[in-house]
């Protein structure tokens, strides 16, 4: 497993990641995961390997597009120290190309994703040991569906930087598109973006493998 003692895993995103994550209120009281993948990722974590006191922090936020997120990098990343940092981006930067076709300054097209998301790329892999990339998704199995074929070229935007900057890579869309072969994608998500218990559990699944999770471990 790659994570070691004490590290520290930081996992940004949109409201896939986000999931209800509370925010800071009163004293004593910091980040929580949320209620998705991030969740799941840190409870299994934790139960699995207790003594590597791995500390798991959520800073998705909702709507989010990779703009967003090079507007508070420096809070939300530079400055928490992470050892391990996941970056999964780009359903909004899709989605408000369709459910927004008409407001275009909220479009994100791909030109600017793929050179924002190397310039964060570039800017924070020599501060930390570890950084996974995270293709953003479509729960829709027909790869003609124009929403699910612009998702792809994105994601293999993802795929082309994990390679050229030899980072971890995570395949969301291959992982659903392993699940859907069985289960109907409404079963899943039922707007095709916000995944339920089970589709979170796929993410989970998915990022745990890149990192060499092993459920037994004796």
């Amino acid at each position: 497993m790659k994570l070691n003692y004490q590290d520290k895993l930081v996992m940004i995103g949109d409201s896939i990641t986000d999931c209800g994550r509370k925010q800071p209120v009163g004293e004593g009281l910091f980040e929580a995961v949320g209620k998705g993948y991030v969740a799941l990722v840190d409870a299994l974590l934790t139960s699995t390997y207790p003594e590597l006191a791995i500390r798991v922090v959520n800073m998705g936020t909702s709507g989010n597009t990779v703009r967003d997120l090079k507007a508070r990098w420096d809070s939300d990343v530079s400055e928490l120290n992470p050892n391990w940092l996941s970056i999964m981006i780009g359903i909004n930067d899709v989605w408000r190309q369709f459910d927004q076709p008409n407001m275009t300054e909220s479009h994100v097209y791909l030109v600017e994703y793929e050179q924002t998301l190397e310039e964060l790329i570039l800017r924070t892999k020599p501060q930390v040991q570890g950084l996974i990339l995270m293709t953003p998704f479509y729960i829709e199995p027909n790869r003609e569906d124009l929403m699910r074929a612009t998702m792809d070229e994105y994601g293999a935007v993802v795929r082309r930087l994990a390679v050229k900057h030899e980072v971890l890579f995570v395949d969301t869309q291959a992982a659903f598109d392993r699940v859907m072969t069985s289960i109907y994608p409404a079963t899943l998500a039922w707007d095709r973006v916000h995944p339920n218990m089970t589709g979170h559990a796929v993410l989970a699944r998915a990022f745990l493998k890149a990192i060499g999770y092993q459920y037994e471990t004796k």
